[in-house]
Formats: C-alpha cells, sequence, structure tokens
C-alpha cells in the first residue's frame, strides 16, 4: 500500500514522502479500513518534527483520525462488517491506503456523510467531549470560553457547546477569524489581536468552562475570565507550559483546573470514551448539527502542502487529505 513516510528533515517540503509498506491485516478485535481520507492534526506536525513520537504498538504512520469502508474482519469482531462506512480514532497510521484499528474505536458514518467531512470528526470530537463534556462539565446554560476557535478543535467545540445548549465566547487572531467564529455559531467572538481581550471577555460575562489551547500566555487571563467554581481546561501549550497563576485567586474562586491527552490512552479507556460519544455527541452528527467546515483537501501525495496550511494558521476548520 501507499503510504506517507518521514524520510529526514523537518520541514514538509522535505521530510513527507510517498512510500510504500506491506498491506496491513486486521488482527483479533481489529478491523482494517480502506482508508478514503484522512484528517491532518497538529500532533502531526509534531510527530514529524520528532517532538511527539506514537507510543508503543501504534503505528509510525503519521495520521490520527481515517474515515472509509472496511474491507476485513478481525477474529472476535461482531459489531461490524465488510462494507460499513466508519470513522475512525487511531494511535497512528492514518496517511495510508489501510488502516487497522481496534474496532471499539470505530464509529458508523451516516448516510448523508461524506468521507472528507467524516474524516474531520474522530480526533477533534473525541477531544472536545473528553476535555469540555467531561473534563470541564459544561451544561446547558453555562457559557464555555474558547482560544484558538477557528482551529479544528475550535470549530468542533463550537458546534458541540451550541448543540448542548451553551453559551460561547471565541477568541481568534485577525478579524476575518474572528467573523468565521461568529457565522459558526459563537454568541461572542474576539479578535486576540484588537484591543484589551480581557476587558472584551469580562464585558461578555466570564466563563464557566475555559478550553486552552494558548498555555503560558493566557494563564493570568484565563484565571481572571473564570466564574466562580469555573473550569479551565488545557489541551495544548502553544505559547510554553511554564506559567505563574495566583493561587489565592484559585482558592477564592474555587476554581479547577485540568486537562488530558489523547493519543496515548490505554485502548480500553478510548474505547469507553467512543461508547461515550456515540451515546451522547453521535446524535448531533446524526442530525447534522455537528458539521465542522473543511477549509482545505489535498491528495495524499501532497501530505507536504497540507503540513504547510496547518502551520500557516491561516486555516478556518479542519485540512484533509484524499486516498
Amino acid at each position: 500500500m501507499k503510504v506517507i513516510e518521514i524520510e529526514g528533515g523537518s520541514g514538509p517540503a522535505d521530510a513527507l514522502r510517498i512510500g510504500e509498506r506491506t498491506d496491513p491485516r486486521a488482527g483479533p478485535g481489529e478491523i482494517r479500513i480502506r482508508v478514503r481520507a484522512a484528517g491532518v492534526n497538529r500532533p502531526d506536525l509534531l510527530q514529524r518534527i520528532g517532538a511527539y513520537p506514537p507510543p508503543p504498538g501504534a503505528s509510525d504512520i503519521l495520521g490520527l483520525e481515517v474515515a472509509g469502508e472496511i474491507d476485513q474482519i478481525g477474529e472476535g469482531v461482531s459489531r461490524w462488517s465488510v462494507g460499513d462506512r466508519v470513522c475512525a480514532l487511531l494511535g497512528g497510521g492514518g496517511y495510508a491506503e489501510y488502516a487497522v484499528v481496534d474496532a471499539r474505536h470505530a464509529l458508523p458514518l451516516p448516510d448523508d456523510l461524506d468521507f472528507v467531512q467524516a474524516a474531520a470528526l474522530p480526533e477533534t470530537l473525541f477531544t472536545v467531549f473528553a476535555n469540555v463534556f467531561e473534563g470541564g462539565r459544561l451544561s446547558a446554560g453555562e457559557t464555555l470560553l474558547i482560544h484558538g476557535a477557528t482551529s479544528g478543535i475550535g470549530v468542533m467545540a463550537i458546534q458541540m457547546a451550541k448543540a448542548a445548549g451553551a453559551r460561547v465566547i471565541a477568541t481568534s487572531r485577525g478579524a476575518a477569524k474572528a467573523k468565521a467564529a461568529l457565522a459558526l455559531g459563537a454568541d461572542v467572538s474576539l479578535d486576540a489581536t484588537d484591543g484589551d481581550l480581557a476587558r472584551g471577555i469580562a464585558d461578555a460575562g466570564g466563563a464557566d468552562v475555559i478550553l486552552d489551547m494558548v498555555g503560558a500566555a493566557y494563564a493570568g487571563l484565563n484565571l481572571d475570565a473564570l466564574k466562580p467554581f469555573g473550569r479551565w481546561v488545557v489541551i495544548a501549550t502553544l505559547t510554553g507550559g511554564l506559567s505563574q497563576v495566583e493561587l489565592g485567586k484559585v482558592m477564592m474562586k474555587q476554581a479547577t483546573l485540568t486537562g488530558s491527552t489523547l493519543r496515548r490512552r490505554p485502548a480500553d479507556e478510548k474505547a469507553r470514551l467512543a461508547a461515550a460519544v456515540e451515546a451522547r455527541a453521535w446524535p448531533w452528527v446524526v442530525s447534522g448539527q455537528v458539521r465542522p467546515p473543511i477549509d482545505a483537501t489535498f491528495p495524499l501525495d501532497e501530505a507536504g502542502p497540507a503540513h504547510l496550511r496547518l502551520e500557516a494558521g491561516e486555516h478556518v476548520g479542519k485540512i484533509i487529505l484524499t486516498v
């Protein structure tokens, strides 16, 4: 099968090349997917430069989410059949013509959902659900503050929060992105490059839950933005992971600071999460309430330009490889 290989260097133009691997086979409890589309995510960029190695036992091929048809069933799998249309969360291996995955980590596609849209779902939907709804305990009527609101994670968080009956304050860099976040459903959308961001959040009423992908640079701002009993959830540290916070404010607000990663969770935990997503969030996908915008698509052999698009930071929504 054709795959994308990392062949030295750190820039996408010189590091990503088409290669060939032996077709994988579905083992016990696994399914093999004929990949039609694969999502491109920031962890892929980190893995490419050697900063985010795959967990033990995972494929060294890039790619954490795919959509396609099942073409092989492993021993002990009873839910799925050959030909079923699915999307799946992977520990790696998505940038390829075939991917093998734990059968419990796949979800069935609605008839009206194409493979490109479906490939935009697993990594972001699972991440938002685990962090905003489980870790952050967001409820209807509460306010979610999303930093980086036009990223793949951000647009998913806007749609899922609105589907759950929450209010959304979005922050992003530039007037065009702020406008895009508003069009996606944010109740308040702030340009982080224009004016006093902390004041804008305060004027919007503050937040019960914060989804933070920025890290150190926004630590003080986030603590100030939290309402009493607020939950601040960290899922990335793009401006660094070391910061100082006023512990007195944490105590006075009875605030919770938490965070998580997804890729290194054990298979059983991912299976639990997949079941929870299917029960509580997948109905929003089936109904059409959650359909993340696609910023751009690239054929598999143009994975390098796809990485460049993501690195540039001008995208709104997901970037997808088609296979």
